[in-house]
């Protein structure tokens, strides 16, 4: 069990965000293809229903204990994943063990990727500001990856086919109609509501990493936390 700390963000206009994140204990060094991550890209959700205390929906978990328990799954994925190529280098690096609780994570992590990516659509739309199409193209990338690891440990991914601003929970559609709207004030409404995000993922990616001992999942969380951390940079924080 992972502890929780409650971590509290004032957005645009006075509004106040409430961040229930697990406790960050390690801090991942390093990166190979995200130095310059402001020109990467993905999709995402549900980890910030987790991390801003909204409700997860984890219905959509079928194929989840299967890669973990005993680790058969794993094994299977890991056979499967051995020769993989991806955009994000883990064409050579090699699969583990992970858990229910692991698979279930990288789902989220999916759903949090979506998120960001969709958000930073919108406000590209809104905002005459290249870092938002910067930055949504990286957090496509970033999706990408992620779905990688997804395939590998045969876990489902539930924002596969979803258009942008659609998502597969109602807490994670509710938090990012809420962001949206906060988002549409102004450009510095928006930019705040980035940078939200990008702290949001900064604790989530920390967290999910403790206990993971499969090379590929820690070499994703690595490159994905190290780009937030450029991201939040990015947006001015």
């Amino acid at each position: 069990m992972r502890r929780s700390t409650t971590v509290t963000a004032v957005i645009a206009g006075g509004a106040v965000v409430t961040a229930l994140i697990a406790t960050p204990s390690l801090a991942l060094a390093s990166t190979n293809d995200v130095t310059a991550d402001t020109r990467s890209s993905v999709s995402s959700s549900a980890p910030y229903a987790r991390s801003l205390g909204q409700p997860t929906d984890r219905s959509n978990r079928a194929g989840m204990r299967q890669a973990g328990g005993d680790g058969a799954g794993a094994r299977r994925g890991a056979a499967r994943g051995a020769g993989k190529s991806s955009a994000d280098g883990l064409t050579n690096v090699a699969s583990g063990t992970v858990s229910a609780e692991q698979t279930s994570v990288l789902t989220e992590m999916a759903a949090e990727e979506k998120l960001a990516h969709d958000l930073y659509i919108a406000f590209d739309g809104m905002y005459d500001e290249t870092v938002f199409s910067r930055i949504a193209n990286s957090e496509t990338k970033h999706l990408s990856s992620v779905r990688v690891l997804l395939e590998r440990y045969d876990v489902a991914d539930t924002t596969l086919g979803l258009t942008v601003g659609v998502f597969p929970t109602e807490a994670t559609q509710n938090l990012y109609d809420t962001l949206l709207a906060q988002g549409s004030a102004s450009l510095d409404a928006a930019k705040e509501v980035a940078r939200t995000v990008e702290e949001t993922d900064i604790a989530d990616l920390t967290a999910a990493a403790v206990g993971v001992t499969a090379p590929d999942v820690l070499a994703v969380y690595a490159n994905l936390l190290t780009a937030s951390q450029h991201h939040l940079v990015a947006f001015g924080g």
